[in-house]
């Protein structure tokens, strides 16, 4: 009977710490992909090139303004970029918005941005694309 206790235990103990090496361990990964995602973006001037982009294309502007403007931050799920792209790559995942991104760097259609809107808004709820339209909207009018 003592074996069965000290088994159970051990079982117990081991669930435990593989469900917490678990969440901490994602939570470390998500945040060390964060950092390196935000950084490149900085250095290699990818940054400048999007707001660029978004300058220049009139519906995009339009878009992003809707809603962004008179909005409660209070009730936004992130206010954050680093939230913001946490949220995106768990939603989305790395692989889609590597394709996204490829996709994007030699220029799309008037089709193919409705396709990737599309996509993020089948992926992403109304909040958090609001809260990602009042960060844009931030980032731009700076």
């Amino acid at each position: 009977m003592k074996v069965v206790k000290i088994v159970s235990f051990l079982v117990i103990l081991a669930v435990l710490a593989g469900v917490s090496v678990y969440h901490f361990g994602t939570k470390v990964a998500s945040d060390k992909m964060i950092d390196y995602v935000s950084k490149e973006l900085e250095n290699s001037g990818e940054s400048e090139r999007i707001k660029e982009t978004i300058q220049g294309d009139p519906q995009l502007q339009q878009f992003i303004k809707e809603g962004a403007q008179d909005v409660d931050e209070s009730t936004l799920p992130f206010t954050t970029k680093e939230e913001a792209a946490k949220t995106i790559i768990k939603k989305m995942g790395m692989t889609e918005l590597q394709s996204i991104q490829s996709q994007v760097k030699d220029g799309v259609t008037a089709e193919e941005k409705q396709e990737i809107l599309n996509k993020v808004e089948s992926k992403l709820t109304e909040e958090e694309i609001l809260a990602l339209k009042v960060l844009a909207y931030k980032e731009l009018n700076q």
